[in-house]
């Protein structure tokens, strides 16, 4: 029985986009300042999952709500299950929005908003391979349940709290990273350097960061402004731009002095791919008259973090033959009369474990200073590029577009590594860039639509 998967998709192409704009209008960024024991993780997570979970009910499918932490949608026949992992949480939308990002727009077939690459699109585009299948009524000798959780940007707590609750399936995949394939992803671990109580001279307060998984694009620093004037200040950004001029930059002189740097953000298993504001404004304000308390943290951050990608500088620098390079991006600053820290967020290959990596680290930080975990510590996760799902879910890929690119290993974490046998699968295409993380975040709609023929045809192989 041959099925043209892709005329199924494009007879409910305006049914997934019209679904897609009504879920992508939820702000569903994790927000623990207004949690209720309804809503665990704040209301914008738990209308995300009851509004993705009332289209299936519309459709006919078996759902499950597990405390408004996560959902599931099945369906199918057999004993076995195939797992499909995708999460309704977005990251916050931060600075550089052209439009409303929860407010889609539609320009060159490019779909504009918070969550349509990450990870609202791609999840949709599995269900509605799902709904394909159901709709046709093919026959299957394996149930397959989506998995929705709403925590996956930041501490995991609804996928967590699914499996506490119900038996997750053994196999599967996560729609929720490129194709062809990831059949492996990099640990994933954040420290929090602490520093001592700084003595505050002529920097006030830094602050920089949102998210321990998004490089930051904004930064700012309050300045003493009995100790430098407005126009001094001003003349030495100007100078500090000139010869760097990656960053944009102003001083303002409202109701206190402010100089703000302005880079340009990125997903943090990818530093490179963005400009980190938080490690510029360090630079520049290591040119203003500083005391040796600020020195000392100021320094730190440009001598042993600035640019430095692979942790060089840090004594943590690996390098796997399969899984690549080890990465470190510095993406939250926090800097006042309190306190002085910055937050690493560290994507590392076999060969490391967090133990090894604080070791590591604590023997390359100043007098005084240390380092601590924060956070859950994501162990290497692989999968080999032989394996029978593996080979499953690319020859469908492969049959949809005659590309032979091979898998490969990320330094993103995705659902995909909770399944002892499970990888992530799709959405990105090769050569896509990624804004997955960064200010105007789109998918293409004709792309979303091909990776949803081939998550229907992947899902069927799978368990026809």
């Amino acid at each position: 029985m041959s099925i043209d998967w892709e005329k199924e998709v494009s007879h409910r192409s305006d049914e997934l986009i019209n679904d897609l704009s009504e879920l992508v209008s939820i702000d569903s960024s994790r927000d623990v300042e207004h949690k209720t024991n309804d809503f665990p993780l704040g209301p914008g997570p738990a209308k995300a999952l009851q509004t993705f979970l009332h289209f299936a009910d519309r459709d006919g499918f078996e759902t499950k709500n597990v405390d408004n932490l996560a959902g599931r949608i099945e369906f199918g026949d057999g004993d076995e299950s195939i797992a499909i992992l995708g999460h309704v949480d977005v990251v916050p939308e931060g600075p550089g929005w052209n439009t409303n990002p929860f407010e889609p727009v539609i320009k060159d077939r490019n779909f504009y908003a918070r969550g349509a690459s990450d990870d609202k699109g791609p999840s949709l585009a599995s269900y509605y391979a799902m709904k394909i299948i159901k709709e046709l009524k093919l026959p299957t000798s394996k149930k397959v349940q989506l998995i929705l959780g709403t925590d996956e940007e930041s501490e995991w707590v609804g996928i967590n709290h699914y499996m506490e609750k119900e038996t997750m399936p053994e196999t599967g995949f996560s729609p929720d990273a490129e194709f062809p394939a990831i059949n492996g992803e990099k640990g994933i671990v954040s420290f929090r350097v602490n520093f001592p109580t700084p003595e505050i001279g002529v920097v006030k307060a830094v602050k920089a960061g949102i998210r321990p998984n998004m490089v930051p694009q904004n930064a700012e620093a309050v300045i003493d402004s009995e100790k430098i004037d407005f126009e001094d200040l001003k003349t030495k950004l100007n100078d500090f731009l000139a010869e760097n001029q990656a960053v944009q930059g102003e001083v303002s002189n409202d109701d206190k002095l402010v100089v703000k740097i302005i880079g340009k953000g990125a997903h943090a298993m990818e530093p490179f791919n963005g400009i980190n504001a938080g490690t510029y404004l360090a630079k520049f304000l290591l040119t203003l008259d500083l005391n040796e308390s600020e020195k000392t943290y100021f320094s730190f951050i440009v001598n042993q973090l600035h640019l430095d990608f692979a942790g060089k500088n840090l004594g943590i620098a690996n390098t796997h033959e399969v899984m690549g390079d080890l990465t470190v991006s510095p993406n939250i600053f926090e800097y006042d009369q309190d306190n002085a820290n910055i937050l690493l967020n560290i994507r590392y290959p076999e060969g490391d474990t967090g133990v090894t990596l604080t070791d590591k680290i604590n023997q390359n930080l100043p007098e005084n200073v240390s380092a601590v975990i924060e956070g859950h510590n994501q162990l290497p996760h692989f999968i080999e590029a032989d394996d029978p799902l593996v080979q499953a879910l690319v020859g469908a890929y492969r049959d949809h577009t005659d590309d032979d690119t091979e898998p490969f290993t990320v330094g993103g974490g995705t659902y995909g590594r909770i399944l002892k046998h499970g990888i992530a699968f799709g959405a990105m295409f090769p050569g896509d860039e990624n804004v997955m993380h960064q200010p105007n975040e789109y998918i293409n709609i004709d792309k979303l639509l091909k990776a949803t023929a081939i998550y229907a045809d992947a899902i069927y192989r799978l368990i026809k």
